[in-house]
C-alpha cells in the first residue's frame, strides 16, 4: 500500500507574548512567489529541515489563502507514510516557531476562506507492479482500483468521523471553497470526493482522496480508507461512473438525478455514521473504536452547549 498526502497548514504572527493569532504576514495566494509570498524563507528552512530527517521532497508553495502553504514529500508505504506526517508536523511547528510564527494544521481557522486540506493519493501494489493500473481501460485504472475506490465511497459518511475528526473539519467542508463534500469521483475536476489524477510517469496510476484534513491522525485515517478500499476488493464493487462536471454548479434535483449523497455536515452525523458502519468500526478494532466515538460524541457536545462570538454578535443586541 503506497499513501501519498498533501498536507496544507497556515503560518500565523504571534502577539507579543508569544501567542498565536490569526494574522497572515502575507498576502499571497495560489502558486504565487515573492514579494507577495514572504514565506518563502519560511518554506525553504522547513524543507531543509524534513530534508536532514531523510524526507524526499517533491513541491512546496503558497496556497490558495492567505498565509497557507503545502510541502509534498515522496510517497511510501502507508506505515511509513503515517509517521512522515507525524514527523512533518511537528518539525512544521518547530521551524515556524524559530521564525516566530505559529503553524496550525487547523482545517478552518479563518471564516470564509479555503480550509486545509490533507489530500491522499494511494495505490496497491503486488509483486511490485502496480495493481491500480490497466492500459486498456479509459481512465488507466484497473478493476482493482474501481472496486477500491467503489470502497470509499460506499464508507464515505463513517469514514469522515476518522478522516475529518474534529468540529473545525465541518467548517472546511462546504461548498465553494474548493473542499469535496460530494460522494462521486472524477478524473476532470476536484468537486469530487475521489480524483483520479494524471499519471506524471506511465503507469502511475492512482486515486487522490480529496477529502481528509491535517487535524487526523493519520494512522487511524490511513487504516480505515484502506479498509473501506479492500472491502470494496472484496465485494467486487462496481464504481459509479465519474462526474466529469463542477458538482458544486449542480442544484439538489441534479445530484438527486445523478445519485450524489453528501458527506455529513457535522462531527456529530459522522460520529453517527461510524457507529453504523461495522465494517470502518472494526477497521479501529474495539478498544480504539469504542474510546475514539466516546472521545469525539464528547467534543461534539461539548460544541453544542458552547456561545460563539457570532452568536453574541448577531443575536446579543438584536433581541
Amino acid at each position: 500500500v503506497n499513501v501519498a498526502p498533501e498536507p496544507e497548514f497556515f503560518l500565523f504572527e504571534e502577539d507579543e507574548d508569544g501567542r498565536a493569532t490569526t494574522k497572515t504576514g502575507d498576502a499571497g495566494g495560489y502558486f504565487d512567489l515573492a514579494p507577495k509570498d514572504l514565506a518563502s524563507d519560511v518554506r525553504r528552512d522547513i524543507i531543509y529541515g524534513l530534508e536532514e530527517m531523510g524526507f524526499e521532497i517533491e513541491a512546496s508553495h503558497h496556497e490558495v489563502a492567505q498565509g497557507q502553504h503545502e510541502i509534498n514529500f515522496e510517497y511510501d508505504d502507508v506505515l511509513s507514510t503515517a509517521d512522515n506526517v507525524a514527523t512533518f508536523r511537528t518539525v512544521v511547528r518547530a521551524i515556524a516557531a524559530q521564525h516566530d510564527l505559529h503553524a496550525t494544521f487547523m482545517p478552518k481557522p479563518i471564516p470564509r476562506i479555503n480550509g486545509s486540506g490533507m489530500h491522499t493519493h494511494m495505490s496497491l501494489f503486488e509483486d511490485g507492479e502496480n495493481a491500480f493500473h490497466d492500459e486498456d481501460d479509459e481512465f488507466d485504472l484497473s478493476g482493482t482500483a474501481h472496486s477500491f475506490l467503489a470502497g470509499i465511497l460506499e464508507h464515505a459518511e463513517a469514514l469522515a468521523a476518522v478522516t475529518n475528526p474534529t468540529v473545525n473539519s465541518y467548517k472546511r467542508l462546504v461548498p465553494g471553497y474548493e473542499a469535496p463534500v460530494y460522494v462521486a469521483w472524477s478524473d476532470r475536476n476536484r468537486s469530487a470526493l475521489i480524483r483520479k489524477p494524471a499519471a506524471r510517469v506511465p503507469g502511475a496510476s492512482r486515486i487522490e482522496a480529496r477529502f481528509p484534513d491535517p487535524s487526523c491522525n493519520p494512522y487511524l485515517a490511513f487504516a480505515v480508507l484502506l479498509n473501506a478500499g479492500l472491502d470494496g476488493i472484496e465485494r467486487d464493487l462496481d464504481a459509479p461512473d465519474p462526474v466529469r462536471e463542477n458538482i458544486y454548479e449542480f442544484d439538489e434535483q441534479k445530484r438527486q438525478e445523478y445519485g450524489i449523497e453528501t458527506l455529513p455536515k457535522n462531527l456529530g452525523d459522522a460520529v453517527d455514521a461510524l457507529e453504523a458502519d461495522e465494517e470502518i468500526l472494526s477497521a479501529l478494532g474495539p478498544h480504539i473504536g469504542e474510546k475514539f466515538v466516546e472521545a469525539k460524541t464528547a467534543e461534539f457536545q461539548d460544541y453544542l452547549v458552547d456561545v460563539s462570538e457570532w452568536e453574541i454578535d448577531r443575536y446579543l443586541e438584536t433581541f
